[in-house]
């Protein structure tokens, strides 16, 4: 898998796991689906964007994951001021995924440079 050596893959990986370990005792199971499956779309699409053969395909695929990171974004916020998630690391997490996003940006302006 190519997805494997980008830094945006493995630090999304990363925080899709601190989101499982911050709410494993979170019972308000429709926002931890919601917030789980979020922290989960960003690195799963960017790998599935990155095996796809197609300039475009690939591009899509990115612009999806960094979709799912202005949700994740949001859920954390709402999160943080519902009580479910601890402020410090809510924010953490947060400035993390903002990174994501723009590591992601700029995979997207990379594969459209490219050949052109």
């Amino acid at each position: 898998m190519q997805c494997e050596n980008l830094e945006a893959w493995k630090r999304a990986c990363n925080i899709s796991v601190q989101i499982y370990k911050i709410l494993g005792e979170c019972k308000e199971y429709g926002f931890k689906d919601q917030i789980t499956r979020s922290g989960l779309s960003i690195p799963s699409n960017i790998a599935e964007g990155m095996e796809r053969f197609s300039k475009k395909e690939k591009i899509r695929f990115l612009d999806i994951a960094r979709s799912s990171c202005a949700e994740l974004t949001t859920q954390i916020y709402i999160g943080i001021k519902a009580g479910f998630i601890e402020k410090n690391s809510g924010l953490e997490i947060k400035g993390e995924v903002e990174e994501i996003s723009k590591i992601i940006t700029s995979l997207i302006k990379g594969i459209n440079n490219a050949n052109q």
